[in-house]
Parts: structure tokens; C-alpha cells; sequence
């Protein structure tokens, strides 16, 4: 065998099935396993099109977030027993609450109320990237501080987009690090200011990706750079997360919560 084709089915975008698959996905390291996501199933010919597909397929595991039944039984008829989000879990809520589940695809997602705030928070993150409007950082949530490469600007964005939180980025330069301090912008801000870091080794790896055999990328220079920023957020007291081993949804959700 050379591994599972992981079928993630939804009714809307996948964005949920996919990250429950890879949560419990992730609980099998020694086992290989290929994500085919099949989003916008909602019609019963879309999805007999997806139980054909699973079911021409060698080793199929099917995740699924399906809300009409009749779907999940139409794609039960691949021969593959789904593990379907609402099927394990619907019952049980019902049961606690004393009331029956209403199916209705695509509440998870879709015009939230909190949809103009994000998207208000991502053009703010875009305006406010890599330093950019300093003179607006006292609109921030939060202002992600450190050097180069250690993941701002994307964590920034998350943030915006899954939390509606106004995340500025400024980065740590090597004229600021030379300087002995902070920016005055910044410690106008320090309430609202995260450090973020790494290990000196995965930052030279992700700086030499970028500029190869560069000075800027060299061990030397990335531990100079880190030593000196985290003296800065020592000095300032400012939080710290180290994003070595972090994904951005892990970085966002510790920020969100310090």
C-alpha cells in the first residue's frame, strides 16, 4: 500500500472538513495519506459524480461535512462508510440541548456578521505591512514586531481574515538593530506590541531559499539579528512568541490569546 486518498466532501468551501482531517489525519504519523478536497457538493448529480470518484479510487478514507442526508447517503453508495462531522457529532449536541439539529449547508461560512470587519482588517494589514503608515499604528489591535522573515506579514493577514483583528507588521532593520532600541513608533505602541522569533538556523534556512549565500542569510548575521531583537523585547517587556515550530494558524491563535 502506498498510502489513503483522503476524500475531504463539503457542501461549501471544505475549509472545516479539511482541518479536522488533518487534525486527526495528523494523529497517524506513520501512515501516508493524500488530501483530494471536493468542495461545493450540494446536488445529488455532484455528488454521485464524488461517490464515483471515491469509489474508482485505491484506499479512500471520506471525510465529510455534508448537511443533507440524502447527500451522505449518496455518497455512502461509494462503498466507503464516511466520517461525517455532523453525523458523529449533530446527534450527541441534539441529545445535550433537547432539540433536533435544522441541516443547512454552508452556515460555518458565507456573510458572517463579522464580514466587513474582516475584510476592513485585511486592507488595514495590507496598508500597514512591512512598516508601512507608521503614522497609523495607534489603529492597530495589534502591531507584530521582528526581524526579517520571521513570519509577520502572513500572520498578520490571518489574523485580519479568520479573527477580524487589525494586525500591523513593522520590521526590525538592521539600522534599528544597530541603533540599540526599539523605534520610537513602536514604544509609542508597547501595549499592543508582539515580538515574534525563531530559531537562528530555520531563519538562515528561509532567508537563503530567498537570497542565496547572501550575508543577510548567513547564521552568523540571523543570530546577531535575533539576539539583538530579543534585548529589545526583554527591555520593553514585550510577549514573545517563537514561530520555529508553528504553523500561522498556531502563531494567530497564540497572538490572538496573549
Amino acid at each position: 500500500m502506498n498510502g489513503y486518498s483522503v476524500f475531504c466532501v463539503s457542501d461549501h468551501t471544505g475549509v472545516t472538513v479539511e482541518s479536522v482531517a488533518k487534525s486527526v489525519l495528523a494523529q497517524f504519523p506513520k501512515l501516508e495519506f493524500s488530501l483530494i478536497t471536493l468542495p461545493f457538493v450540494d446536488t445529488a448529480e455532484k455528488a454521485r459524480s464524488a461517490a464515483a470518484r471515491i469509489a474508482a479510487t485505491p484506499h479512500p478514507l471520506v471525510f465529510s461535512t455534508l448537511t443533507d442526508p440524502q447527500l451522505r447517503a449518496v455518497i455512502g453508495e461509494a462503498g466507503v462508510p464516511p466520517f461525517d462531522i455532523f453525523d458523529l457529532v449533530a446527534p450527541a449536541v441534539a441529545a445535550a440541548l433537547g432539540q433536533p439539529a435544522t441541516p443547512s449547508g454552508g452556515r460555518t461560512h458565507g456573510m458572517a456578521p463579522d464580514y466587513e470587519a474582516r475584510i476592513d482588517a485585511v486592507n488595514f494589514a495590507l496598508n500597514l505591512d512591512d512598516g508601512l503608515n507608521p503614522e497609523r499604528l495607534d489603529q492597530a489591535d495589534l502591531i507584530l514586531v521582528g526581524v526579517s522573515r520571521v513570519g509577520k506579514t502572513p500572520t498578520a493577514l490571518y489574523l485580519a481574515l479568520q479573527y477580524g483583528l487589525r494586525a500591523a507588521n513593522y520590521p526590525l532593520t538592521p539600522d534599528d538593530l544597530e541603533r540599540g532600541d526599539l523605534p520610537a513608533c513602536l514604544t509609542a505602541h508597547l501595549p499592543r506590541l508582539r515580538g515574534l522569533t525563531l530559531s537562528a538556523e530555520r531563519l538562515a534556512a528561509l532567508r537563503q531559499a530567498r537570497y542565496p549565500d547572501s550575508r543577510y542569510a548567513s547564521l552568523a548575521q540571523c543570530r546577531s539579528e535575533l539576539d539583538a531583537a530579543e534585548t529589545f523585547f526583554k527591555r520593553h517587556a514585550v510577549p514573545v512568541v517563537d514561530t520555529t515550530r508553528m504553523s500561522v494558524e498556531e502563531i494567530a491563535a497564540h497572538l490572538r490569546h496573549s
